[in-house]
């Protein structure tokens, strides 16, 4: 390889990068303190070619690693690490209401958003680990007896 013109040569592996796309949106540690550190270090590096990138990496952070700190693992954890269970939800609602010109009040919109919630139910399929949700129930119990206000959304969601 070192004899192959330089743009033939395949590109350096980048560290912290990961080595693809099966380790994409894969957090390289299950202990939390580590992920997070790791997760830091990669939007340092993020800083300098795609600075938007990791100003978002830095601002979802914490909520990252929520299920991590709660001690979800095996499927469940899979299933709660993947944002693709939203984004079909949404893609759903966007198609129900797409139609939809005049929208007369913010009270409509709420009415066709929950209408289009209520139509991405079916295409929903069970929930892998869903055997480890009462383990999630019961961490949540105890996160919140220890940290009261611990799930409160932030003031400024409220506002």
């Amino acid at each position: 390889m070192a004899q192959a013109p330089q743009r033939h040569r395949p590109a350096p592996r980048r560290p912290g990068l990961g080595g693809g796309q099966a380790d994409a949106g894969r957090l390289p540690q299950p202990d939390p303190l580590h992920a997070q550190a790791d997760l830091e270090a990669l939007a340092r590096e993020l800083d300098r070619s795609y600075p938007g990138a990791a100003g978002s990496l830095r601002e979802g952070l914490a909520e990252t690693l929520t299920v991590n700190r709660l001690g979800v693992g095996g499927k469940l954890l899979q299933t709660l690490e993947s944002t693709n269970p939203v984004e079909s939800m949404i893609q759903i609602v966007r198609d129900h209401a797409g139609r939809v010109k005049r929208w007369s009040s913010g009270e409509m919109a709420l009415r066709w958003a929950a209408a289009g919630m209520l139509a991405a139910e079916g295409p929903f399929r069970r929930v892998k680990g869903y055997q480890e949700l009462p383990q999630l129930a019961l961490a949540l119990e105890r996160a919140t007896a220890e940290e009261p206000g611990l799930l409160d959304l932030p003031s400024a969601v409220g506002a």
